[in-house]
């Protein structure tokens, strides 16, 4: 029995997919009678199965070593594609946390999608979802990865522009959807490039290939770049960013896997494709500088946010960006940690504040306040998801940052540096949300808040005992290492920038020393980060104008140009056959001088060479005399 939950660790991605097939015939127009819960059912159902083997094939294989599986898929012209499986404890806890926090979400979506009209297609979604990331952890070719990543885009593009009927959604969708395709198209060059200089595409492969590998160096850091353009993509990175926030126009469900593993997976592809990186010194540093900036420059903008939603969804990236340079920097460890801790507490965020947005008027987080005594699920959820995404301890990102700034420190202490200004500022940020919703006095927009209904306080509570049970459950699973082993110092800094961050916040939005609202001295720093360092702007007078200008040249060439050469040669052939028709008389004589004519005219073109010259110099002596 053992042995075939083992075997059969293939099917939990399937779980998924018959779920979101199963639900298809709840679309409004088949069945009407039953209406659209049946489906949700359908799906909570099988990502129950889902999670549940995976559970069990993870306590089954935990001690086990690492299996590798492989299934021909197709061979042709000497090209032969075969799907890998990597069957470790990694990819299995991988897919037990997507399972588990797919399940919370349906159950949350119960709540908070009770009347919409798109319910049997959310579950489906949300059950591609699952099925592509789930496949992701089980897979180990870098083909397939691409293909799923794919997947995964257009699931984006659907969840996000679920309720199409609004404006702003279609626009959100849509520019998710091509944000992502720029690092798509470019990874996909990396990958085809791959392929002739290392002979696979298998992930355990690529790394032996890379121990011994004799590439040109410039050869290796344009590969290296092309393939970190796509995890840059799913990961929300700069420049390509900005799809995250446009990306929070969908459901909330759907945010809390978004927000948690959805942009986790590039940076999945991104620590498995490590060795590859490391052969290119620039590529490494690459990694470095792109989540540094994205670390820093996210973590200010998000301070300057009014929204609800976008405070999060920066916040997000910015912490993406440290898992970035824990990559950047071979912190294959520290980089899975970081995810693992981030997906928890992010998830527990994006919860809360969903629970906020579902039953209040606005988003803007300057016209709420004095929640917490209406709103005490919300606002534990609230503190405990910002405790555990800053390094707080015990919570998991204090083991996670400080495993990451521990290596800094030897290797790069300059990074230390930014991994605790990231720190400060990210405690900064969460804890201003915090006080400007929960703390304070109610105003108008506040006054009737209750408390959410018990499907979505369900799993609220549930993600904050495993969010603060989580460094027990690594330390029972000896994930966590010995204190001895971290720089104390660190440790120690860490944690006071977490306390520095949150009291600072605390005394300017909870006092009365700072008039309300804040104003930056210098208005033009204030719009700056208000603004996203004006990136739509800079998108809007470069690539958006010059595919506009490039768009309007082909059109002009194709009027022109294509169209004009048919349309004269249509126009040509009109007039020719309108004057044949006027000059055809259908006598017999005609066509006989015709041919007669037409025969001396050739035989004068072709007997030239022989008659011209002694013509012409006829003509010119005649003319001289």
């Amino acid at each position: 029995m053992d042995q075939l939950f083992v075997q059969s660790i293939w099917l939990i991605p399937c779980y998924a997919f018959i779920g979101g097939f199963a639900a298809l015939p709840w679309s409004p127009t088949v069945i009407r009678r039953t209406g659209p819960r049946p489906a949700g059912y359908v799906n909570l159902l099988m990502t129950c199965l889902a999670f549940t083997h995976s559970l069990i094939a993870l306590i089954l294989t935990w001690d086990a070593p690492p299996k590798y599986e492989s299934f021909k898929w197709l061979s042709t012209a000497g090209l032969n594609l075969t799907l890998d499986l990597e069957i470790s404890r990694v990819s299995i806890a991988a897919m037990l946390l997507v399972t588990g926090l797919n399940l919370l979400a349906q159950i949350y979506a119960i709540g908070y999608m009770e009347m919409d009209w798109g319910w049997a297609r959310f579950y489906s979604l949300l059950g591609l979802f699952e099925a592509g990331m789930c496949s992701l952890a089980l897979c180990n070719s870098l083909f397939f990865s691409y293909l799923i990543l794919e997947i995964l885009t257009l699931g984006t593009y659907m969840l996000v522009g679920l309720w199409f009927s609004q404006p702003l959604v279609v626009t959100g969708a849509r520019d998710a959807f091509l944000t992502k395709r720029v690092g798509d198209l470019i990874l996909l060059m990396g990958v085809l490039v791959l392929f002739p200089l290392s002979g696979t595409w298998n992930y355990s492969e690529l790394a032996q290939w890379a121990q011994t590998a004799k590439v040109d160096p410039q050869m290796a850091t344009l590969v290296g770049l092309l393939l970190i353009a796509g995890p840059m993509g799913k990961c929300a990175q700069f420049p390509l960013h900005l799809w995250l926030d446009e990306a929070m126009e969908g459901p909330i469900p759907s945010t809390i896997l978004r927000n948690s593993v959805v942009v986790a997976t590039g940076a999945w592809v991104l620590i498995k494709l490590e060795p590859v990186f490391s052969l290119s010194p620039i590529v490494s540093s690459a990694i470095v500088a792109i989540g540094a900036l994205t670390a820093v420059g996210a973590s200010l903008i998000a301070i300057a946010q009014i929204d609800i939603k976008r405070c999060l969804s920066y916040s997000v990236s910015a912490y993406m960006g440290l898992v970035f340079i824990a990559v950047g920097t071979q912190q294959n460890e520290a980089a899975l940690l970081l995810v693992l801790t981030h997906a928890l507490s992010s998830a527990l965020l994006v919860m809360s504040t969903g629970a906020i947005v579902w039953n209040s008027i606005t988003q803007d987080i300057t016209q709420l306040g004095g929640l917490w005594s209406r709103r005490p699920v919300s606002g534990i959820a609230y503190i405990i998801g910002t405790l555990g995404l800053i390094a707080f301890p015990p919570l998991g990102s204090f083991w996670a940052l400080l495993k990451l700034a521990s290596g800094l420190w030897i290797t790069k202490p300059w990074l230390v540096g930014v991994v605790i200004l990231v720190n400060i500022l990210t405690a900064f940020s969460l804890t201003r949300e915090f006080c400007l919703i929960f703390g304070g006095k109610s105003k108008q927009m506040s006054d009737r808040s209750p408390e959410v209904s018990w499907q979505m306080a369900l799993p609220m509570v549930v993600l904050m005992s495993f969010a603060i049970h989580l460094p027990l459950v690594l330390n029972s699973l000896s994930l966590l290492p010995s204190w001895a082993e971290f720089n104390q110092d660190v440790a120690l800094i860490l944690m006071w920038s977490s306390i520095f961050g949150c009291s600072l916040s605390c005394l300017i939005y909870l006092g009365d020393i700072i008039p309300k609202p804040i104003r930056l001295p210098v208005k033009a720093l204030q719009n700056l980060l208000a603004y996203d360092f004006y990136t739509p702007k800079l998108y809007r007078i470069s690539i958006v104008l010059s595919v506009d200008l490039i768009s309007k040249l082909a059109d002009m060439v194709d009027r022109l140009v294509v169209d004009g050469i048919v349309n004269m040669i249509g126009l040509a052939s009109m007039g020719s056959g309108q004057g044949l028709k006027y000059s055809t008389s259908g006598q017999t004589q005609f066509y006989a001088f015709t041919v007669l004519l037409g025969i001396s005219l050739l035989g004068a073109t072709i007997t030239w060479q022989y008659w011209g010259n002694q013509f012409l110099n006829l003509m010119f002596l005649g003319h001289g005399a």
